[in-house]
């Protein structure tokens, strides 16, 4: 790789962390969750990537585990954010 591609890759990273940053900031906290658990959804879609980085077909080891890392934080994010979901949920059903 490059020094240009690199150089793209962190201008990228950044300039989506803060983005990210300033779109969290700005939600009110009542839509807080519901919004977290939607992106919780989308994050399976991390889970397919990962899965695809930690194949076997011609990449190196350190993809292989760096996918799978990405896998298991990738699955904790999911089932934490269904289990935040689900809690929340529970506090408006009527006893």
């Amino acid at each position: 790789m490059n020094l240009e591609a690199l150089i793209l890759l962190l201008y990228v990273l950044v300039l989506g962390s803060y983005l990210g940053f300033e779109l969290i900031a700005k939600v009110p906290p009542t839509l807080h969750t519901p919004l977290m658990s939607g992106s919780n959804a989308i994050s399976g879609i991390t889970i397919v990537g990962a899965i695809l980085a930690a194949n076997e077909f011609g990449y190196t080891h350190i993809s292989k585990w760096l996918g799978m890392v990405a896998i298991i934080l990738a699955t904790i994010n999911v089932v934490g954010g269904y289990a935040v979901t689900d809690r929340m949920l529970k506090m408006f059903k009527k006893k």
